[in-house]
């Protein structure tokens, strides 16, 4: 049951329901709402609209998508902002909860939703982020049906993060990106010494008569020892991911569900990953079942490797999970919204 956020055009993308940011009167406005009338044929949704009449704050009805690419249009009233203190918060989570019970009820699969209340109602982006993910998260928690989510934002800035944590981030990928770039100097200053003492080398072994004489070895501490830690290395690999993950699993007393629902993951995807002890599974979804399992960041890199993967530490995406994790933060949502912030694929979700 994965939850992504993307940016684009919400009526672009195909799902079995779009979400339209309704007013009470289900009329056509602007933004979100006016694009989708006119997307999907302003006569026919209108028509559509006027027949039902009303909608209130907080609740949703469901039309046809007619010549929208998807089968419905869910439209969910939202609050005006006014200071926060009315309720507000409460009538925006109840707008998302009755869009998906509207889904669910109607036996739909995909459901792709704007940030409601973000645009002319005022809301606060970052805390209309914030709502939105936390109810349509408590929504699928709770639902053994499989529902994909979309959030469609319009532009990378929606997703605001808390100003101290992006700093803090921003800071961390620098300080990354300056490390690496250090350490990509000296190695290419180390080559060029090296290249440089095997020219010398090869000088000094030519006798005076012109005769080659056998080199010396000029940096033995350079070659590697053909059978160090290799014991050590298959017998830490004979054990595959998927068997070091149910073990951990097990080991956690949790069940498949609440993995893959922390995860981010889908059911079928994690059967796979149950079902196949040779299942190669991408960096992405290891990353998701570290955060689900709540990992130390040792446990973390034991996992990775048992998948041929490792925190690279300069990979921005590396940088901000493995953050979490040495902070003990383990809401695979909170991560997915800093990493959608800056610019990085999500974790388990379908994107």
């Amino acid at each position: 049951m994965p939850l992504s956020i993307i940016t684009g055009d919400l009526t672009q993308v195909r799902a079995d329901a779009l979400v339209n940011a309704a007013n009470t009167w289900l009329s056509e406005g602007g933004g979100v709402c006016g694009a989708l009338f006119q997307k999907a044929g302003r006569e026919q949704m209108r028509a559509a609209c006027q027949q039902i009449g009303r909608c209130e704050v907080g609740q949703a009805v469901i039309t046809l998508a007619f010549d929208l690419p998807a089968r419905y249009v869910i439209h969910a009233v939202g609050p005006m902002y006014q200071d926060g203190r009315q309720g507000e918060e409460a009538q925006l989570e109840s707008a998302y909860r009755s869009a998906l019970s509207l889904a669910g009820k109607h036996g739909l699969r995909s459901v792709a939703f704007p940030l409601i209340s973000s645009g002319i109602y005022g809301y606060p982006k970052q805390e209309a982020l914030a709502v939105a993910v936390r109810g349509i998260r408590a929504f699928l928690d709770a639902q053994e049906d499989e529902l994909d989510v979309t959030l469609v934002l319009f532009n990378q800035a929606d997703a605001q993060l808390d100003p101290a944590l992006r700093r803090r981030l921003s800071e961390l990928i620098e300080g990354a990106q300056l490390d690496e770039a250090r350490r990509l100097h000296r190695m290419a200053e180390t080559r060029r010494n090296a290249r440089y003492l095997r020219i010398l080398a090869a000088e000094e072994t030519l006798d005076s008569r012109g005769f080659e004489l056998e080199a010396p070895d000029v940096m033995p501490a350079m070659l590697p020892d053909p059978g160090s830690g290799l014991d050590a290395l298959i017998g830490r690999m004979d054990e595959g991911f998927s068997t070091s993950l149910l073990k951990l699993i097990d080991k956690k007393g949790l069940t498949d569900a609440q993995v893959y629902k922390k995860a981010n993951l889908d059911r079928k995807h994690f059967s796979k990953i149950r079902s196949n002890p040779h299942y190669a599974p991408g960096k992405l979804t290891v990353l998701a079942l570290i955060i689900a399992l709540e990992l130390r960041r040792d446990e973390a890199e034991d996992l990775l490797s048992r998948a041929g993967f490792a925190l690279s530490p300069s990979h921005k995406t590396d940088i901000i999970v493995g953050h979490f994790i040495d902070q003990r933060v383990y809401d695979i949502d909170t991560i997915n919204t800093a990493l959608f912030a800056f610019d990085q694929a999500l974790l388990g979700a379908k994107v």
